[in-house]
């Protein structure tokens, strides 16, 4: 993938010129244009790919046709071994460098996100969201992990005691129970 080819702009772009190119990018494909549209598959992956091309020219420091800078990771190799579910090789890149922006923290809670750890993950989502605000892929992600959060929280309250009021009386008389057990000695 040539980022600038993405973006639609010259290889000597300036940081301004990316800048305002991938703001031009994101409203073109930004998810809520396409809701309820057969095209909304097409527009997420076309998002994708600006989002990883602008982090591929801002993040490593390629305006303007620049080297990348020293000691930052290089974050397309870290995606492609998150997307391969090698993990600990991602993680170790990601351990290894001081670089603690955005797309470092994104990444790592998608390594984590991957591992199961999904307080960690959503922490880091967070972070990255909060950084970078006009980042959708930070935020669509931080989005999703809180959605499922709520799911999770939806199906418990299936399973269990529900505030809002329960119809089973077996429950009720258990809960009274364990109350009055928590109160009086007597029982």
């Amino acid at each position: 993938m040539n980022p600038y080819e993405v973006l639609g702009i010259s290889e000597n772009a300036s940081e301004e010129e990316i800048k305002r190119a991938y703001k031009e990018m994101v409203k073109k494909y930004h998810p809520d244009k396409y809701q309820n549209n057969p095209l909304a598959d097409l527009a997420e992956e076309k998002l994708q790919e600006v989002n990883e091309a602008y982090d591929m020219l801002m993040k490593n420091g390629n305006a303007g046709g620049g080297s990348r800078r020293g000691g930052t990771p290089d974050y397309m190799q870290v995606r492609r071994l998150i997307d391969a579910n090698r993990l600990g090789e991602a993680e170790n890149i990601l351990n290894g460098t001081r670089d603690r922006s955005a797309e470092w923290f994104f990444l790592a809670g998608m390594v984590s996100y991957k591992k199961g750890w999904y307080d960690d993950a959503r922490n880091k989502l967070q972070t990255a969201a909060e950084m970078d605000p006009g980042n959708v892929e930070y935020s669509q992600a931080y989005g999703r992990i809180i959605n499922m959060g709520g799911q999770f929280r939806n199906q418990a309250y299936g399973r269990g005691y529900n505030s809002q009021g329960n119809d089973d009386l077996c429950c009720q008389a258990l809960q009274c129970y364990i109350c009055a057990d928590c109160c009086c000695d007597c029982i």
